[in-house]
């Protein structure tokens, strides 16, 4: 490794195991530091922000760090060791085609402006807001175009020049073999320009993190897993390219009263044996605040479920209600009185079987089965 080939890490003082997060937090740092503005006429401090800064575009960029953390230096120099182009030696599959076959297959020059990271924010609701909807707000902190230099990130009154590297081009030709192999440029990394200098406010990124307050319109109707996007709203691109989207995923949080399965809501009401057994009538409210009439047929078992038609949940971005399911369980008084005693024991002198068929039938098996075990 030559003395100008200083190992990306160990510019940005980081181990090869930094995150993203740890990476950007040193950059920072470290342009702060030796930004050529606040060393006036020190060569070194500039030569090492520029260092710095080509690191830093280089490590940030997932696919240009897996190359270097495999080839170091080398995978983007011009000739890439003369390997032959096993073991993604070429970059990209597109670089074959467009050296073998022209701007047909993707077209030379320079690269198109990438747009912005898009971002996930995940966001908790109620069941009652996911049946009502909402309007909301939330604070994030996203990268935005800097206003200073209007995400171009060269100073104001300064500009770009072209790439003394490839030209202006954005891509450099390396002989491979018997091909011409055309690769994105390392140093402008396709752009074409480079900044003559950078701005002080954003360190030539041309965006800086900002928190930013945005609406949220919720449908009704959404559910766990519904994704809404905000076009335009994730992060700026840099030097001036478009912002990505941002992605809020909803989890509705769960209910006391009812479960949730798609528009069906499912509640279990509990009923007394009285009302089991003679039938009537009772009252449950709905997700919608308005009290429901549920009539109990004569004889109802636990686990039995009623069903009424239009009360569960909205259909998201459509017509009509789902269900709700009243599932009922019947209870066993715990707390008689004496005088409630002495007519439940009335009611049993009355008992022939004949009153409840399942546990009648049950025994009659039983007994039938005891017979047979004893012939």
């Amino acid at each position: 490794m030559s003395a100008t080939e200083i190992d990306y890490y160990e510019l940005l003082e980081c181990e090869r195991t930094a995150d993203d997060k740890t990476l950007k937090s040193a950059y920072r740092r470290l342009a702060m530091r030796y930004h050529p503005d606040k060393n006036p006429g020190c060569h070194e401090s500039e030569a090492r922000f520029k260092q710095i800064s080509e690191a830093y575009d280089c490590l940030k960029d997932p696919q240009k760090r897996a190359a270097y953390d495999r080839y170091g230096h080398a995978a983007f120099q011009q000739g890439m060791g003369g390997g032959g182009g096993q073991n993604g030696d070429f970059g990209d599959i597109g670089d074959i085609f467009e050296s073998i076959f022209g701007s047909a297959f993707g077209g030379g020059g320079r690269q198109q402006q990438r747009r912005g990271a898009d971002l996930r924010y995940d966001m908790e609701v109620t069941l009652d807001e996911a049946f009502r909807g909402k309007q909301t707000e939330i604070t994030i902190e996203v990268s935005q175009a800097c206003e200073p230099c209007h995400g171009s990130g060269a100073e104001a009154g300064t500009g770009k020049r072209g790439c003394n590297m490839c030209g202006g081009h954005g891509k450099v030709r390396a002989q491979q073999g018997f091909f011409v192999v055309e690769r994105t440029c390392p140093t402008c990394h396709g752009r074409g320009e480079v900044i003559e200098k950078p701005c002080r406010s954003c360190g030539g990124e041309g965006r800086v993190d900002q928190p930013q307050t945005l609406q949220v319109d919720i449908p009704p109707g959404v559910d766990s897993g519904t994704r809404i996007r905000l076009s335009g709203k994730g992060e700026a691109g840099p030097f001036g390219a478009p912002p990505g989207d941002l992605y809020i995923f909803l989890h509705v949080k769960p209910n006391r009263v009812f479960e949730r399965e798609g528009t069906t809501l499912l509640t279990r009401v509990p009923i007394t044996f009285t009302t089991a057994a003679l039938g009537g009538s009772i009252e449950i409210p709905g997700i919608d605040g308005e009290a429901i009439t549920v009539e109990i047929p004569v004889g109802i078992q636990s686990g039995k479920q009623l069903r009424k038609r239009g009360a569960g949940m909205p259909v998201l971005q459509g017509r009509g209600r789902g269900d709700l399911v009243i599932e009922i369980s019947v209870e066993t008084p715990t707390k008689l009185t004496a005088r409630q005693k002495d007519l439940l024991r009335e009611l049993q002198a009355t008992e022939t079987g004949d009153e409840c068929p399942g546990s009648k039938g049950f025994f009659d098996r039983l007994k039938d089965a005891w017979k047979d075990l004893k012939d």
